[in-house]
């Protein structure tokens, strides 16, 4: 269904992703240990349509780092088509000069590709946050190590009383 989109490398429309996400998230080890989401939802319209499916996170979290720092990290990934590893030039960096000759960068990870992707984040995360009242903000300005662990921390305390609610449009 969505590979014909992603072969024109065409935007999957809104209806189909969240048709696709409603699949897996109502399979049971979703329901019984839980789901992460990773880049969804990107607008508010999703945010909402999530919701009425009646998957509304319970937590939230937005990562706040400044777009160098994610130009940084995200232009520098490699993958080795030998073995598949995946390398950051500074902060895991291959092993050797051989395996760094060979190292090949996804188009999606070029300045240009991850600029545009930061701008686009950007043009809606005002609504997102605005829906999201209760979610939270992390520092991700720091080593990946340290945001991760603020991350876990943030994951392991209990949940409040009541389960994250979007803000309403009164």
């Amino acid at each position: 269904m969505m590979s014909t989109y992603v072969e024109k490398k065409m935007m999957v429309p809104d209806n189909i992703v969240l048709k696709c996400l409603i699949e897996r998230l109502s399979k049971l080890d979703c329901a019984t240990k839980g789901w992460v989401l990773r880049g969804y939802p990107r607008s508010r319209h999703q945010a909402e349509a999530l919701t009425e499916a009646g998957y509304a996170p319970n937590r939230v979290y937005f990562l706040d780092c400044p777009t160098d720092t994610i130009v940084e990290r995200l232009s520098l990934r490699r993958t080795d088509p030998v073995t598949g590893g995946q390398y950051h030039l500074i902060y895991n960096p291959p092993p050797s000069l051989e395996m760094k000759r060979r190292l090949k960068t996804n188009p999606k990870d070029s300045e240009g590709s991850v600029d545009e992707d930061v701008v686009a984040y950007e043009s809606q995360l005002d609504e997102l946050v605005d829906y999201y009242s209760t979610a939270q903000t992390v520092n991700a300005d720091q080593d990946p190590h340290t945001v991760f662990e603020s991350i876990e921390s943030l994951l392991v305390k209990p949940l409040p009383k009541q389960s994250l609610k979007p803000a309403t449009m009164d």
